[in-house]
């Protein structure tokens, strides 16, 4: 499964109407947009590939050749190359090389990233709210520009993030996310009421990244 097609078309839909009904109490500016991953994480198919690459030749060579040096050595480059390009392709595997502190790294500077990529930052009042989805991290990150800040801190963005992180995981995603935007949302209107003319400004549909 991929950014694309993450939610189906019905959540989609009730995402994009979650917004809106939001955006119609508040001058703040909701966005959410998903990717499959903020970062390749090289490293893991390495640490993989020589960690259980060198596990399978020493079973293997201490089973079935008496423990021979020689045979070790061209098995384990060889298993090490091919655990290395599952990896790349098992999404569950690659999470188990990548220490947790890198993981939550490289979602927050992808979704700093999307963040003026999207252009949030150029909402009137500074009132853009991003929720970013990073897949294969079943990760979610909540970044506010500045007009936001002034009113909410990033510790409570967080828990935001950690309620959708953790529908993600419980296969409920587009139920949390709605849940977490209209709590936010409820936020907003309290410190950003709607104004007389207040435009859309950003998409209220599923975006990628």
């Amino acid at each position: 499964m991929n950014a694309d097609n993450f939610f189906s078309p019905t959540e989609k839909e009730r995402i994009s109407q979650t917004i809106a009904a939001v955006e119609k109490l508040t001058a703040g500016e909701v966005a959410v947009v998903v990717a499959d991953e903020s970062d390749r994480y090289p490293e893991s198919a390495i640490l993989a590939g020589i960690t259980l690459g060198s596990m399978v030749a020493l079973l293997i060579t201490d089973l079935l050749f008496h423990d021979s040096l020689w045979l070790f050595l061209p098995l384990a480059l060889l298993a090490a190359l091919i655990i290395g390009w599952l990896t790349g392709k098992v999404p569950a595997l690659k999470r188990l090389f990548i220490p947790h502190a890198r993981l939550e790294e490289e979602v927050a500077q992808r979704a700093l990233q999307v963040f003026y990529d999207k252009g949030l930052h150029r909402t009137q009042d500074a009132t853009g709210v991003l929720f970013f989805i990073s897949l294969m991290e079943h990760k979610a990150w909540v970044l506010a520009d500045q007009g936001i800040y002034q009113k909410i801190s990033q510790e409570k963005l967080n828990q935001h993030a950690a309620n959708v992180a953790t529908g993600i995981k419980q296969g409920r995603a587009a139920e949390a996310l709605c849940q977490e935007i209209q709590q936010i949302g409820i936020v907003l209107a309290q410190h950003f009421p709607i104004k007389s003319d207040d435009t859309n400004e950003l998409p209220n549909e599923v975006q990628t990244a």
